[in-house]
């Protein structure tokens, strides 16, 4: 998988792209990392913006993939600074795009390997499980960890979510040293392409 193109971004749920193609979400709290993840999936090119500002994404971003699928980056939840008003519209929203989109063939749950989840990414597995919605989870940012640390935090994952099988819906993930690439374009190549 090379091509990816930025479609647009949307801020409500009438401006959803009319195309039907199978739509892969990407879900995990702010500043989780999935710009990058975006971004390193489809080196070279750089179609998701990153920041170094949590919360950035205020939008539901649409990236159409080889003309096949469209990936979709959900605005990350659970950044302080954002006022609970905003918080609660972004949430429900996210909820609605959900319970609405029959086109979601499955979604990958971005979790910081350094920290344990939180009680949201608890909040998204239970969300995403009780609407059947296949999930994979990628631990995320591995190349801050030492070998040891991601044995842990692997084991810790499952201790939370025992359906994870490492290979299979749990990926080892690292923008910046590329492990865990590969296997993510192979899972997303053999249920889209």
């Amino acid at each position: 998988m090379k091509k990816i193109e930025f479609v647009k971004a949307v801020y409500n749920l009438n401006e959803i792209p009319k195309k039907d193609l199978p739509v892969v979400i990407l879900g995990g709290r702010s500043n989780v990392g999935k710009s990058s993840f975006i971004n390193s999936l489809f080196h070279p090119a750089k179609v998701a913006k990153t920041s170094s500002t949590p919360g950035k994404t205020r939008s539901i971003n649409y990236y159409l993939v080889e003309n096949k699928f469209y990936m979709v980056d959900l605005p990350g939840f659970g950044y302080a600074k954002v006022s609970k008003s905003e918080r609660d519209y972004w949430q429900k929203m996210i909820e609605n795009f959900i319970d609405k989109n029959k086109s979601i063939a499955f979604a990958f749950h971005l979790i910081d390997s350094r920290h344990k989840p939180t009680p949201l990414d608890i909040q998204l597995n239970d969300f995403l499980r009780l609407r059947n919605i296949p999930y994979n989870v990628v631990l995320n940012k591995i190349d801050k960890l030492k070998q040891s640390e991601i044995a842990a935090s692997r084991r810790n994952l499952i201790t939370y979510f025992p359906e994870l099988i490492f290979g299979e819906n749990l990926f080892l993930f690292s923008a910046i040293t590329g492990v865990g690439k590969k296997e993510i374009i192979r899972h997303m190549s053999a249920l889209l392409l």
